[in-house]
């Protein structure tokens, strides 16, 4: 689940083809003087550097520009939001804005040994993030690519579950499985309850128990009550962060598989594709997404313009603990941790959503190095037959612009690298 930071992206696929020269152009003179009249011989004003990607007019080669840009800045805004989520803990454990990781983990560490009982540490459960990525965006990014894909008819695959419409009605073919998610008071669940489970009966908890537990209880509230792990029958609520089975009524969310009936009328519908398969996607895929097939020199950028439109979401989090021995009849030090745990816990989901998004984004960066060697190497073919203008595009105003894309890609990964080490760190305090 945690991400590599020795991964560092090769850029020398970039640089390969910035010596390329074409004979000389003549005869092009822009002003109607003896030479094409009207023939556009001209740069734009802007490069990538200020987000314009449209260089040369040639699609492959455009379309890597245009990854770069949206790759690049995807991987700025994640790496911001951790250094910001990094500031805030920082402040929370009495350290300055801009510590390191291995500063903020030693003061996190001393902060939960403070507290918490150093033999049964603080224990942290949630899912795995959510992740979805944009299918418009891969078809889009395809066809502005590729000329032969046609948007309207163009399909993508997905190795997780995509969204479906149709409520009631919502059904999936025969390499998926239907799945559907609803939120409502005292709801059936007969599927995974995330959320709160309220037991009238006493049952095992798989979360954190709020009220009575029949056995050892990890954290007890002011009043005497569960408010932690209980290892026997618990009664009252039960909140299952990780999601698990609800021995009573779920009024979190819940998951499950409707067989031959639709689903509820207000619960989402979802197509789960089958072990090792994938599913025909229209809507937004929560998993691996291969976009429609294009030709090679396009396939990286394609890719890379659906990773960045990628859309992780934080996860619940439920956190259980014992209280320090000098800590357990200390009802003021309890309330004070209780409150710089609540900050803490939300900082931390925020950064496993960021950090999900980095996995992706440090491999599309990655990608890109080679990729843009493969759009002017195929552009090279296109403009070859005496393309005056095409030429001077591609030479002229595409192939210096490689160097900037490079700067780009590796300034963006170096950053998002630095910031995903720091906050391994603070997972590592955490024993994520």
């Amino acid at each position: 689940m945690l991400l590599s930071t020795d991964r560092i992206i090769s850029i020398t696929g970039l640089g390969l083809l910035t010596g390329i020269s074409f004979s000389a152009l003549q005869g092009c003179d822009p002003d109607g003087g003896t030479g094409i009249p009207g023939c556009d011989i001209s740069c734009p004003a802007e490069g990538i550097a200020e987000g314009n990607a449209a260089i040369s007019g040639i699609a492959e080669v455009d379309a890597f520009f245009g990854a770069v840009i949206d790759v690049s800045v995807a991987a700025n805004n994640i790496s911001s939001s951790l250094r910001a989520e990094l500031d805030a803990i920082a402040l929370s454990v009495d350290l300055q804005p801009g510590a390191t990781g291995a500063e903020i983990r030693a003061a996190v560490e001393a902060k939960i040994g403070a507290y918490v009982d150093a033999d049964a540490g603080l224990k942290f459960e949630f899912q795995e993030p959510r992740c979805e990525a944009s299918v418009e965006v891969a078809v889009a990014a395809a066809a502005e690519c590729d000329a032969s894909v046609e948007p309207g008819s163009a399909t993508v695959e997905c190795s997780g579950g995509c969204e479906v419409q149709g409520g009631v009605m919502a059904s999936c073919d025969a390499n998926a499985e239907l799945t559907c998610t609803g939120t409502a008071p005292a709801f059936d669940c007969q599927g995974s309850c995330e959320g709160s489970c309220e037991l009238t009966v006493a049952a095992g908890c798989e979360g954190t128990c709020r009220g009575t537990c029949t056995g050892d209880c990890s954290v007890r509230d002011s009043q005497g009550n569960c408010a932690g792990a209980c290892d026997g029958d618990c009664q009252g609520t039960c909140e299952l962060a990780a999601g698990g089975t609800c021995s009573g009524d779920c009024t979190g969310s819940c998951t499950y598989k409707p067989g031959d009936a639709g689903c509820e009328a207000d619960a989402s519908a979802k197509c789960e594709a089958m072990a090792g398969g994938s599913v025909q996607c229209d809507g937004r895929c929560e998993g691996e997404v291969t976009p429609p097939q294009v030709k090679a020199e396009c396939e990286a950028s394609v890719e890379a313009k659906a990773n960045a439109s990628v859309e992780c979401k934080p996860p619940s989090i439920e956190v259980t603990w014992q209280w320090a021995a000098d800590v357990e009849l200390d009802p003021m030090a309890q309330a004070e941790f209780k409150a710089w745990l609540q900050g803490f816990k939300g900082r931390i989901g925020v950064m496993l959503a960021a950090k999900a998004k980095a996995d992706i984004l440090i491999e599309s960066l990655e990608n890109l190095g080679s990729s843009g060697a493969a759009a002017i190497e195929s552009a090279t073919d296109i403009v070859a037959d005496g393309d005056i203008v095409g030429t001077f595009k591609l030479t002229s105003c595409a192939i210096p612009q490689l160097a900037t894309a490079a700067d780009q890609v590796t300034q963006a990964s170096q950053a998002l690298s630095v910031e995903a080490s720091a906050s391994l760190e603070v997972f590592g305090a955490l024993g994520i």
